[in-house]
């Protein structure tokens, strides 16, 4: 990487020393160990998301789109800190680190190269890895991620604590078809939305590379795209890019865009693609395709030790050549989950919560145990009603949790366990087939996807707590022995389709077969038509609804936590069909809102959920991503006002889905897309979220600056008051919008956030700093971006619709 000659040199030397047989080896994601150069075997690629994932055991932070709802540049650099130390703990002390974790393999090769952050822009709420991203707007996400990413780089001047990568380049949010799907992108959309994000950590220097998505963007694949070389190599020479998983092969296995794996292998190559993820473990598919490519002509040497020389000076800017001169060398085990990453966690948890709705300051709680003085006063002070009231849910990209604190835990800790009932509020049933009975099972629903035209739902047993899921050979048996639904495939998941007669017939949603039981009394999924399949009575055991209404009638306080679970609806290779929530967790809200009108709606989710009742019915709603080990603490502080809420949303809430473009609408100018075009009434706008103090916004003054090369600077100067009793944090959002444009530009573009902690009746004076390059948009006629002469209003406030300060500036430009 150009900050790093040394490292530059040390790569430039070695890659002299390797035969053509050894650098292409080296194209491959693994590659292989050379001993005569004192090489050992390296790998791209380990999972830091928002933990270090897929290893071990590891402090699990909130969820990406929960890290972006903080608006907290410097709590995302210390998040990337903690995480990238946690890396380097994995991969330099290994046996003490994977001592405490429940990993198959207890020693994997741990990467210093780290896929992480995920850039991509949350444009469309129904997004199935909509948990992946940071926010739908192009600044805030390129802010976040350069933080993170700084985090993760470290800051010694030429060392690097781990190398990130940035996915996924480029166009990437759609899950279904997305290794064939080809987007529309309009040349003002490619430039002014789509690539900011990913130019702003590359030109900030702390992106070690890009990988890019598996789609097709203006009729290109993305891994052969000219743009590699046109936009991300233009901003950084060296960076590293590296595939996607079977990406390379999908070329022409999925995509047919080309009629030979050599000559797509080739044309990767030359449009860029450093490093193949393809076939697994399994290096000589990529070696024999390189090695036919070379023989053939289609691809030089030089076009080789181009690739492997960026790949050999990333590895050396992380002083895997020179350990002596490591900086990072001698962190150990000792870091993993160590009570200042825990505390970080939990900070990180609490500044992820936003607070949606709090009518009549009904929030904070004010908990207290019964009076037991007062026969009149028999109720418990709150009841935490829902599944995930009482579970901290993982997902995909999440590590081993190395302890888990659930919202219901979080509460009986600050108020005592006899203050604090919680229950499931699921039905429990029975399956019946003549003499077999299977049960009891927990039965949740969560919902239909554009993968799972029909509900599915998890049958959890009841005296294991284990649910039920496909087992042994073929994937054919059926046992309740999973503990979480999990994996790549979800085996846990059941559709339930009744039959002309009343009675139900179970398929699974994971292999397509129906589930009957054997002569043995076994169940078995392996009838192939609902005919085949046994055909069951469900018996309902315990009424869920009639739990948690008993539930909320005997408290003070009903607490509704309602959600998804990240493994099952939206989540990598699952988009979302709508945005409700599921049938049976509306019912159990309303239910519990008659119940005990007194009641907060806790939304944990991955997502934005159109709750239009609840909106208009429910005093108190607050909103969260899974927020990792710390969840229930963090809920828990906010809900009883032992931590202020400053959690702003990264995302706009619609309130239904005809508010929103087909999922492969790109135009978010010509369609009305995210807050910057839609002209919508929305549910929750992008950037809203409550305290429990009030702030005034003083007036907004603005100056042009110009420096010696005649470029304009906007300085916009507010005045911010905590005019309440409370302390507590605001992010102060400064938005602009173009008076004489002409062309359609955002009804309001955010141009610079802050997130600032105030005591009551404290001031503080904000200073935005706007270069006029950021007022401008892509002229298709230059091929270039145009700043035009004109007015442009500035305003100010809480989020992109409630600003109470604005002031105009004239522009006159030579």
């Amino acid at each position: 990487m150009t900050e790093v000659p040394d490292a530059t040199a040390k790569a430039a030397a070695l890659l002299a020393e390797l035969s053509v047989a050894e650098k292409i080896a080296f194209l491959h994601q693994h590659q292989p160990a050379v001993e005569r150069l004192g090489l050992a075997a390296f790998h791209t690629g380990c999972e830091a998301l928002h933990g270090v994932a897929w290893i071990g055991r590891a402090t699990v932070f909130p969820q990406a789109v929960g890290l972006g709802a903080t608006w907290d540049r410097d709590l995302l650099r210390r998040v990337g800190e903690a995480v990238s130390t946690e890396v380097r703990a994995f991969r330099q002390d290994t046996e003490n680190a994977f001592q405490a974790s429940d990993v198959a393999d207890k020693h994997p090769m741990v990467s210093l190269n780290v896929w992480a952050p995920v850039v991509n822009l949350l444009r469309d709420p129904r997004w199935g890895r909509n948990e992946e991203g940071y926010s739908e707007d192009p600044l805030a996400t390129a802010e976040m991620a350069t933080a993170y990413c700084r985090g993760l780089r470290g800051e010694h001047p030429t060392i690097w604590r781990t190398a990130p990568v940035l996915k996924h380049f480029l166009a990437y949010n759609v899950e279904t078809d997305r290794d064939v799907i080809d987007i529309e992108v309009p040349p003002r959309v490619l430039n002014e939305y789509e690539l900011p994000a990913f130019r702003g950590p590359i030109q900030a220097g702390v992106a070690a590379g890009v990988m890019p998505g598996y789609n097709l963007t203006n009729g290109v694949p993305n891994h052969v795209h000219p743009l590699i070389k046109d936009a991300l190599r233009a901003w950084n020479p060296e960076l590293v890019i590296c595939s996607d998983a079977q990406a390379p092969s999908n070329l022409v296995e999925r995509e047919k865009y080309f009629a030979s794996h050599v000559e797509s292998h080739a044309a990767a190559l030359k449009a860029g693609l450093d490093s193949y993820t393809d076939n697994g473990p399994d290096a000589r598919p990529t070696i024999e395709r390189f090695t036919q490519a070379l023989e053939q002509g289609l691809i030089s040497e030089a076009d080789i030790d181009a690739a492997v020389g960026r790949l050999l000076a990333m590895r050396a800017a992380t002083g895997e050549f020179d350990p002596d001169t490591d900086p990072y060398a001698g962190i150990g085990a000792d870091v993993i989950s160590c009570p200042a990453h825990n505390a970080l966690a939990l900070q990180a948890a609490r500044a992820a919560i936003v607070l949606l709705k709090n009518e009549d300051e009904t929030l904070p709680l004010a908990l207290s145990e019964p009076d037991e003085t007062d026969p009149a006063d028999n109720r418990l002070a709150a009841a935490v009603i829902g599944h995930l009231g009482s579970r901290v849910l993982t997902d995909w990209y999440s590590g081993e949790l190395p302890y888990a604190v659930s919202i219901a835990d979080g509460l009986r800790t600050a108020f005592g366990d006899r203050a604090v009932t919680a229950v499931d509020g699921a039905e429990v049933i029975s399956l019946r087939a003549g003499e077999a009975e299977f049960g009891p099972f927990c039965h949740q629903d969560w919902g239909t996807s554009v993968q799972y035209p029909i509900a599915v739902r998890t049958l959890q047993a009841v005296e294991s707590g284990k649910y039920l899921t496909l087992a042994g050979d073929g994937d054919t048996e059926v046992l309740a022995e999973a503990w979480t639904p999990d994996g790549w495939v979800v085996k846990e998941l059941w559709e339930f389709h009744e039959t002309d007669e009343g009675q139900t017939v179970v398929r699974s949603n994971a292999s397509g077969r129906y589930l009957r039981v054997g002569d043995d009394g076994r169940l078995f999924a392996d009838a192939t038509t609902a005919e085949e399949a046994t055909a069951f009575v469900v018996e309902s055991l315990t009424s869920g609804i009639r739990q948690a209404v008993a539930a909320a009638a005997s408290a003070k306080h009903a607490i509704v936590v309602l959600g998804n679970d990240p493994h099952i609806n939206g989540r990598e290779t699952v988009d979302r069909d709508g945005l409700a929530l599921p049938a049976d967790q509306e019912a159990l809200l309303r239910a519990v809102v008659e119940a005990n009108p007194n009641t907060t709606l806790v939304l944990v989710s991955s997502y934005p959920y159109a709750i239009g009742w609840a909106a208009e019915n429910v005093p108190s709603i607050v909103w969260t991503a899974h927020g990792g080990q710390e969840l229930g603490n963090a809920v828990a502080d906010v809900l009883t006002g032992a931590h202020n809420p400053a959690g702003r949303l990264p995302q706009t809430w619609y309130a239904a889905d005809s508010d929103l473009p087909a999922p492969q609408d790109y135009d978010v100018i010509g369609s009305g897309w995210t807050y910057q075009y839609s002209r919508r009434e929305h549910l929750y706008a992008f950037g809203h979220g409550l305290s429990y103090t009030t702030f005034e916004y003083g007036d907004l003054v603005l100056t042009v600056r110009e420096d010696q090369l005649g470029a304009l600077t906007i300085v916009a100067e507010t005045q911010i008051t905590n005019s309440g009793s409370t302390a507590g944090q605001d992010v102060v959002q400064l938005y602009s919008h173009a008076l004489d444009a002409s062309v359609p530009t955002p009804l309001r573009r955010l141009q610079g956030f802050e997130r600032i902690e105030l005591a009551p009746g404290e001031s503080h004076t904000v200073v935005f700093e706007v270069p006029a390059e950021r007022l401008a948009h892509w002229s298709e006629e230059l091929g270039a971006f145009r700043v035009q002469s004109g007015e442009y209003e500035f305003t100010v406030g809480r989020s992109s619709i409630d600003l109470p300060s604005s002031a105009s500036v004239k522009l006159n430009l030579r």
